[in-house]
């Protein structure tokens, strides 16, 4: 199985942004956690993060045919973006949405996803574990 990972804009600044809430690790930590996890349950991973929304979709996009599933953390696109909901609808592949915060316990306007009308589970509030569980929902479909 591959799974690819979208990872959206900021989370390039982990462990430098607000680490009350994202705590001190790095993105190479993080990248570093995805890819053990994969290994140790079987899966091919490929990362990818940008803080452009165009190229989120185009990512999401090139997944069509490349790809079994998609674990997409869409970060602050999260509320606002139609354009990453309608790509992951397009390309009709098995989705997981990921946040490393419990969104639905911070401001009011982090309790609305886009992108998770498209995606079979949310999984948020487990820091870095999160990507786990996305990946192992990913393996149980």
């Amino acid at each position: 199985m591959k799974i690819r990972v979208i990872n959206g804009p900021n989370l390039n600044m982990l462990g430098i942004r607000e680490p009350e809430i994202y705590g001190r690790e790095t993105y190479a930590d993080l990248e570093a956690f995805i890819r053990r996890s994969a290994q140790e349950l079987g899966v091919d991973v490929e990362i990818f993060q940008s803080n452009h929304e165009g190229s989120l979709v185009d990512c999401i996009q090139q997944a069509l045919g490349a790809a079994d599933a998609i674990v997409i953390n869409p970060a602050a696109y999260t509320h606002t973006s139609v354009a990453i909901l309608d790509a992951l609808k397009a390309v009709s592949l098995p989705a997981v949405e990921v946040h490393l915060s419990d969104v639905q316990s911070r401001e009011a306007f982090r309790r609305m996803s886009y992108p998770s009308q498209a995606c079979v589970a949310v999984v948020a509030g487990l820091g870095f574990e999160g990507y786990r569980r996305a990946i192992q929902q990913l393996i149980a479909l």
